[in-house]
């Protein structure tokens, strides 16, 4: 027999490493998962032509004809620079936008380092001018810090400065704060709301709460076929609190999307995308109807390019 009681070789387990942290983003695009579900409210006949004259440069052309309000033509230029961080982002870019009553809209957003990038966002109704905003976004490996100057009026002493600050505390938990500061002759105040965000394999949920209010959202991916996202929105200073339901169906073999919404306004509507290959043109119809107002409307959208 053998040394019975001779000691056991210990087992070490490995250690387990935790999932890298990573950048959490804007404090703007915290809830853009569920916003992407629900569709966007259209009306009367829009025309949009997108036409590329090169690599770097694109224009676009939309004409309006509403049912509701007035009928317009807007002219979007947009300028995109060499350097290319990712798919979706380049520097330079200049973008603008004008309408057929002279009201102008541009922005420029320019990368001043690796980490650090600036926008300026300018824009007019008519002959005067209604925003003038400085944005500088400071955005590090687990971490985003964001200020904002917003009108800012030496002559008035009137301001509008917004402070924004996101942490990874892990792989899948995100929280943060903003503070918003605005000054004026004879009112001055500030208000600061704290935000989290949970992001698991298939769902994401995310919570901003403040002296404001709060604003929570729900967004969960079912398959490749259906998604769903829920909204609940509370203001104390006009005492009203709002709930919303949004779900997005894909239909890759007809080359479709859905979306449709229903609030707690007794408002209800959806908008169906259609893509015509191998042409470039999608479809859209919408249609909305209000039933606490006994109010419906829809619309009918062309896009070229």
């Amino acid at each position: 027999m053998g040394n019975v009681l001779a000691p056991k070789p210990l087992l070490h387990r490995p250690l387990r490493r935790g999932e890298p942290l990573t950048n959490p983003g804007s404090f703007d695009e915290l809830h853009r998962k569920c916003k992407e579900v629900f569709p966007q409210q259209m009306e009367g006949v829009k025309l949009i032509i997108n036409k590329s004259l090169s690599s770097h440069f694109q224009i676009a052309h939309t004409v309006h004809m509403s049912t509701v309000g007035q009928s317009s033509y807007h002219f979007n230029t947009t300028y995109v620079g060499d350097r290319q961080l990712s798919p979706t982002e380049a520097f330079p870019t200049l973008l603008g936008d004008i309408d057929s009553c002279g009201s102008l809209h541009a922005q420029v957003l320019y990368l001043v380092a690796e980490q650090i990038r600036t926008k300026a966002v300018f824009q007019t109704q008519q002959a005067r001018f209604v925003t003038w905003q400085f944005d500088g976004e400071l955005r590090g490996d687990d971490y985003t810090a964001t200020l904002t100057l917003g009108n800012p009026d030496v002559l008035s002493q009137s301001v509008i400065l917004v402070a924004h600050f996101l942490q990874s505390v892990t792989s899948r938990l995100v929280l943060g704060g903003e503070m918003v500061y605005h000054r004026r002759p004879g009112e001055e105040g500030a208000i600061v709301t704290l935000a989290g965000k949970y992001t698991a394999l298939k769902w994401v949920a995310t919570l901003n709460i403040g002296y404001g209010g709060a604003h929570a959202s729900y967004y969960h991916r079912a398959n490749e076929q259906v998604q769903v996202g829920v909204e609940f929105e509370a203001n104390t200073r006009l005492q009203d609190t709002t709930f919303a339901f949004g779900y997005q169906l894909n239909v890759p073999q007809a080359n479709m999307v859905f979306r449709g919404l229903l609030d707690s306004n007794w408002c209800v509507g959806g908008v169906l995308e259609k893509k015509l290959p191998p042409l470039p043109v999608t479809l859209a119809l919408g249609a909305f109807l209000n039933h606490w107002k006994n109010r419906f409307h829809c619309g009918f959208s062309v896009i070229v390019g």
